[in-house]
């Protein structure tokens, strides 16, 4: 690490800023897009609602000078079942349920000195197929945050590559599994995975108690020192997160994908485990209530951990 004085970090830090992260997420969830799905098109529009989200996020990508590689991926809504609780009413479609062609967004920084080893940030950037929730916690804001982190990183040479991917994960099969596979197929060289997902999110009592949260899930060992390193640049940065790990006992979410693929330093980076949001998979889930403040908290801490690996 550089020493303090040299250390480029703070000044990234100071950069990010919260007024377009906050622009993106309603821009995502609420107007003009109330929902991202391949099955929701509004009236009087030629696209699904997540092909104009794709369609913002390249555009935003494209502003901050990324070439933007769309990957065509098969998938089908989740049907509703609603003998279920209300966060887990997704069921499996019916094989005479439409298919849709839906994308991952790949872009990337390539590395100066080191560009075969690559730091991999995701989100999936699709709301809930099953249910018109605005899905601002899950996920406009890891969507909004990747986005932002993007912008931040534009002006920089880190030694290794840093690449993101936009991938879907509340349709079927969720895209991050293509990704995966082609990324082993390819044999690419992931030293880091950080996924994204429902940033800030937690329960009504520690938001009352004006706490400000994260929570990094490592599933293998080889995950952990990306967990301690969360925690690390939190106290030397002083972000104000209260951090903490949390070990699972399988791979979930779209950091899953790539674990199952052999890709084992991986995290997923959340608001809290197990998971709090009242709203969450609800209708309520309205960018009203996010804790923007908690959002860029945790997009510093992110930042600083992947401008530590990157170089």
């Amino acid at each position: 690490m550089a020493s303090q004085a040299h250390d480029p970090i703070p000044a990234l830090l100071a950069s990010l800023q919260p007024s377009r992260i906050r622009r993106d997420v309603y821009y995502l969830a609420s107007d003009p897009l109330p929902v991202r799905k391949a099955n929701r098109t509004l009236p009087g529009h030629a696209k699904s609602t997540l092909d104009e989200a794709d369609d913002y996020i390249v555009a935003e990508l494209a502003a901050a000078g990324y070439e933007v590689e769309r990957e065509a991926c098969p998938a089908q809504a989740f049907r509703r079942d609603t003998r279920k609780p209300i966060q887990h009413q997704y069921a499996p479609p019916a094989p005479e349920d439409p298919w849709y062609t839906v994308y991952n967004l790949y872009a990337e920084r390539r590395g100066a000195i080191r560009p075969e080893e690559i730091v991999l940030l995701v989100a999936h950037k699709d709301s809930q197929s099953w249910v018109d929730s605005p899905g601002a916690y899950d996920n406009a804001v890891g969507t909004a945050v990747n986005l932002e982190l993007a912008r931040v990183l534009a002006g920089t040479l880190p030694a290794r590559t840093v690449r993101w991917l936009f991938c879907n994960e509340e349709h079927t099969p969720w895209t991050s599994v293509t990704a995966a596979q082609r990324a082993r197929a390819c044999g690419d060289h992931l030293i880091a995975i950080f996924n994204t997902d429902s940033l800030g999110g937690k329960s009504a009592e520690s938001l009352a108690a004006g706490l400000r949260t994260n929570v990094t899930r490592y599933t293998a060992p080889e995950g952990r020192w990306l967990a301690e390193l969360m925690a690390e640049v939190n106290e030397t940065y002083r972000i104000g997160l209260t951090q903490a790990s949390y070990e699972s006992s399988r791979p979930g979410d779209d950091d899953g994908s790539f674990i199952k693929e052999g890709f084992l330093a991986a995290v997923c980076n959340v608001g809290s485990l197990p998971y709090a949001d009242p709203n969450y998979h609800q209708l309520g889930d309205t960018p009203e209530k996010v804790d923007l403040e908690n959002v860029t908290l945790a997009a510093q801490a992110i930042l600083a951990a992947v401008l530590r690996v990157a170089g």
